[in-house]
């Protein structure tokens, strides 16, 4: 595992603070532990056509990458959810079997999101696999039309998931899902979630979860910050953090070859005597780790300090872009406005510090479109363009950076 922790030290308008980057990354060499999975499909009336066969599609190409050690189930849900198979070894015969199951669901009506959840969780629950972090795969293009449909409801249900030692991971597909539901499940698992604008994205767009789940080499990763010289510290990230004495201690999920793990910490300063302890812990091969993380002190415009300045500013941006969508949909114009000058003054920021690690190029288009609502006065938000965003500030705001490989030589982040 690499883990670096790089601070910088800065003046600021209330006087001198720190920026805390703390990083853990995967060696591409480690092992993968085996995948436990229960596919939790959406097969509702709003999915009848290419919707469902585009999911059946991305859902084969998880099983096709499955080997003996796996684990894998399938569970479809209209107005009500059907376990359609349990979750169990992906065997020669068992794959073939689910493989069939996929290519013949068929959609129905009514979509009993909440229930789907806690009855695949339930059944995810039944099964022990030794080495393996078990995690529900949501897929959804709709709305709950059955059951619980309050945020509150689906955040309990979340946090209820993860406590229950399971990760979610979850994929809204087109323009009728309610982001903040599926925001409200994966923020207490720390996934964030992925959107597909329509069909024809989904099979990419599961692709990079597939990547990033069978690269899993360590879960339960934690990081622990001990400030001295402090008068306050906060996580920037939306990780679940816990006060542990004078400590901070922040849940940053599974680890995967396919996805390092960022985690900002910002300080006020009381003391130019300062100084800051930084521990990690996750579970690796059955074992518990728990190594010291060197914390280097770097200057502001070195190659390490941009980097830390860079995912500050990019956090900052994508918090002032979800604040302009917000105020669209309340009509506030003016507000959005400020909102977006906020953001692409961040943009401008991020171009201007040039880091590889945290490109501004993936913020260019969203911000584009959401200038010409601004600018249109749109009456009614495009959907898929505030889907997109708020998939994109979730998944940010747990620093869950997916590098997929497009040829031997270049890399690229979604």
């Amino acid at each position: 595992m690499k883990l670096t922790a790089w601070a910088v030290e800065r003046d600021n308008e209330q006087g001198r603070d720190v920026s805390l980057l703390v990083t853990l990354e995967a060696d591409e060499d480690a092992p993968r532990a085996p995948v436990a999975v229960n596919l939790l499909i959406d097969r509702s009336a709003s999915m009848r056509g290419a919707p469902l066969v585009a999911a059946v599609e991305a859902a084969q190409a998880l099983v096709a990458q499955a080997g003996p050690r796996d684990y894998i189930g399938l569970l479809a849900f209209d107005g009500m959810p059907e376990q359609v198979l349990p979750v169990r070894a992906m065997e020669p015969d068992a794959k073939a079997e689910l493989s069939e199951r996929l290519s013949a669901l068929e959609t129905g009506s009514g979509t009993a999101l909440h229930e789907a959840v806690d009855l695949g969780a339930a059944s995810l629950r039944r099964v022990l696999i030794p080495g393996a972090r078990p995690k529900l795969l949501l897929l959804t293009d709709g709305e709950p039309s059955v059951g619980p449909a309050s945020i509150i409801d689906f955040r309990q249900l979340g946090s209820k998931v993860a406590e229950s030692g399971l990760t979610l991971h979850a994929l809204g597909l087109g323009r009728h899902y309610m982001p903040e539901i599926l925001e409200a499940l994966t923020s207490p698992s720390g996934t964030g979630f992925s959107h597909a604008d329509d069909a024809e994205a989904l099979p990419t767009t599961v692709a990079g979860i597939v990547t990033e789940l069978f690269g899993e080499v360590a879960s339960e990763a934690r990081v622990h910050v001990l400030p001295s010289g402090f008068s306050e510290l906060r996580c920037r990230h939306r990780y679940p953090a816990r006060v542990e004495g004078d400590a901070m201690s922040v849940l940053l999920g599974a680890i995967s070859q396919a996805c390092l793990r960022r985690a900002l910490f910002t300080g006020r300063l009381t003391s130019a005597d300062w100084n800051v302890s930084v521990t990690a812990s996750f579970l690796e091969r059955g074992d518990t780790r728990r190594p010291s993380v060197p914390v280097t002190r770097v200057l502001p415009d070195s190659p390490q300090g941009k980097l830390v300045r860079a995912v500050t500013v990019e956090l900052d941006l994508v918090a002032a872009e979800g604040a302009a969508w917000k105020a669209l949909s309340r009509r506030d114009v003016d507000a959005a406005g400020r909102s977006l000058n906020e953001a692409e003054a961040a943009l401008h920021e991020l171009v201007r510090l040039s880091v590889e690690e945290v490109p501004a190029r993936r913020h260019l288009e969203r911000l584009a479109d959401l200038r010409l609502a601004v600018e249109r006065r749109v009456a009614e938000l495009p959907a898929l363009m505030v889907r997109r965003a708020k998939a994109e500030g979730a998944r940010t705001s747990v620093s869950q950076v997916i590098r997929m490989p497009v040829n031997p030589k270049k890399k690229v982040e979604h």
